[in-house]
């Protein structure tokens, strides 16, 4: 059953994009959109390339928020009853602050975190597990399809998404399948998945390193600056100084900093501590929850791994 969904990879990427009203994507054929990379990017090393989903997104918020903002708020009222002769009111705040930093912190690492999607490179595969389920598809010839919608709210008005989707068998049940998306739909175009679906084609066939046009690049620095989108969270208070910076250098010292600059540095500076805890608690969330991967995926993610795909230990299995 395996090797008959594979040798119909194609005609089923088709189906699949009529039933989606949508775009049909092949591995080996370019769509003309130009490549972009997307924020649900979580880490693009030599060897795969993770996508967040689910809720992982908003891992460490809840942490920042109590933790950074409300915390550091009562730590500096904690000093000040301190500094006015008030220690009991001191410790009062100060016990409280520990507290909303500490146990929303160990509620969020602690708290399964769900597994990103892996594209690996040295076995040409993706990987994707749900409720314990293993889902996986070889790259070369994946049933795949990006497509519109539109969505329509009393407040919002009419608002243009798209998605794109891949479809996945589940492991030793290739009669399970499951459908799903590379990365949240919501306020993307078509063409701007196009162009994901364009990086993901450059980092599979062309990777792991390549320049804007999809080529082969010895150097990184390309794909690291994709993934600047990531970093530019916690860090609004120097992007916004290196801008003011930027612009009295342009002005020659002359009206570089307007009231909406100053407001978004000192808001920056502001929400520095909460976006720093932020994320910490996803970064030791993320590691804890790596081990939750079977064995035949993680040792697949090593340098020196096994490079047998999945698709073919069940061929193997079934004869």
């Amino acid at each position: 059953m395996v090797t008959h969904a594979n040798n119909s990879a194609r005609p089923l990427s088709q189906r699949l994009a009529q039933a989606l009203d949508g775009y049909p994507l092949q591995t080996d054929q370019h769509t003309g959109a130009t490549l972009m990379c997307m924020p649900d990017v979580e880490e693009h090393t030599e060897h795969y390339l993770s996508i967040e989903h689910g809720d992982s997104v908003h891992r460490g918020m809840l942490t920042g928020v109590l933790g950074g903002a409300l915390g550091g708020f009562l730590l500096i009222m904690a000093m000040l009853a301190y500094y006015h002769g008030n220690p009991q009111n001191a410790l009062q705040a100060l016990i409280i602050a520990i507290a909303c930093a500490v146990l929303p912190f160990l509620w969020e690492v602690l708290r399964p975190m769900p597994l990103p999607i892996l594209f690996n490179r040295r076995t040409r595969e993706l990987y994707f597990e749900q409720d314990g389920k293993l889902y996986h598809s070889p790259w070369d010839g994946i049933a795949a399809a990006a497509y519109s919608m539109n969505t329509v709210g009393p407040y919002t008005g009419r608002m243009g998404h798209a998605a794109l989707e891949v479809l996945l068998h589940r492991y030793a049940h290739p009669e399970e399948q499951v459908l799903i998306n590379l990365g949240s739909p919501l306020g993307k175009s078509l063409r701007m998945q196009l162009g994901f679906w364009e990086y993901l084609r450059a980092y599979m066939d062309n990777g792991p390193w390549f320049d804007e046009e999809g080529n082969t690049c010895e150097s990184p620095v390309f794909n690291h600056s994709m993934l600047e989108v990531r970093k530019r969270r916690g860090q609004w208070a120097r992007l916004q100084w290196r801008d003011i910076k930027n612009q009295y250098r342009a002005n020659n010292g002359r009206n570089f900093l307007g009231a909406d600059d100053l407001v978004l540095l000192i808001g920056g500076i502001f929400l520095a501590p909460m976006n720093a805890i932020q994320n910490l608690t996803y970064a030791i969330a993320k590691r804890r929850s790596r081990s939750r991967w079977p064995e035949l995926i993680r040792e697949r993610l090593e340098a020196d791994g096994p490079t047998s795909r999945l698709v073919d230990l069940e061929q193997h299995q079934a004869g």
